[in-house]
């Protein structure tokens, strides 16, 4: 393990900083067991979908990635239940209920809060769940970004401890949002999460434009993809960029 990193306990490591916890995750793959999790508070190379850069606000936010090795069911699903499994732990600490834009980006009054990326690690097997939680960064770190709809809980009014929460959180989405948790995802899957993760998503009834179409969001099915409507009938979206009006003025 290379030199400041430390073990909170066995399935969990701290790094004062690292590029990526995503790519430091797949690189050192055979430090975990089954369930394990990394994660820093300054990262300085990170990578959200579609290979877009991640600005980083050293001591700020925090950088986590957990590393599963179990087989899966329905693997596809991962980002859904993540997202799940980081407003529980938001939820938990802060008292707040985010929403979730299909498939996993995480909303707090209407703005983007958490992001999530799923990968596959070189060994073809193991999945890494790369999150990144806006904690306290202040206005003008979005604004410098280019990023009008992020926001951070900070600027939420939401009460937060750099000292203490980014280890709780780690720990907690660790232990309670993974690792537990998958006792029943990694067997059933989606379906005893569906109708929860459908009641926190704001896509569902709203007008969405993605990739070749535009139409209701109506349903997410069972295989988590995002059911769309319009004259010509029911699409079922499951990649790609998806736009919702009447969210933070996305058309």
């Amino acid at each position: 393990m290379e030199a400041g990193a430390a073990v909170l306990n066995e399935s969990v490591i701290y790094l004062p900083q690292v590029g990526s916890t995503n790519a430091w995750a797949k690189e050192n793959i055979a430090q975990f067991g089954p369930v394990g999790a990394v994660y820093t508070t300054d990262q300085t190379a990170g990578r959200g979908r579609l290979g877009r850069g991640w600005v980083d606000a050293p001591g700020k936010g925090l950088y986590y990635t957990a590393v599963i090795k179990t087989d899966l069911a329905q693997p596809s699903t991962l980002p859904l239940f993540a997202s799940l499994a980081v407003c529980d732990a938001l939820k938990q600490r802060y008292g707040i209920d985010c929403q979730i834009k299909w498939p996993n980006d995480l909303l707090l009054n209407g703005k983007k809060i958490v992001g999530i990326l799923c990968e596959v690690a070189p060994d073809g097997h193991s999945l890494v769940v790369g999150i990144g939680i806006n904690l306290a960064q202040p206005q003008e770190y979005f604004d410098m970004a280019g990023l009008p709809h992020g926001t951070s809980l900070l600027l939420q009014g939401v009460n937060v401890d750099l000292d203490t929460d980014p280890e709780w959180l780690a720990q907690y989405m660790t232990d309670f949002g993974f690792d537990r948790a998958l006792y029943t995802y990694e067997e059933q899957g989606l379906a005893p999460y569906r109708e929860q993760y459908k009641a926190q998503c704001v896509n569902l009834g709203r007008r969405v434009t993605y990739d070749g179409g535009a139409g209701i969001a109506k349903d997410i099915d069972e295989e988590g993809r995002l059911v769309v409507h319009d004259e010509s009938g029911d699409t079922h979206v499951f990649t790609g960029e998806v736009s919702v009006k009447g969210i933070y003025g996305a058309v």
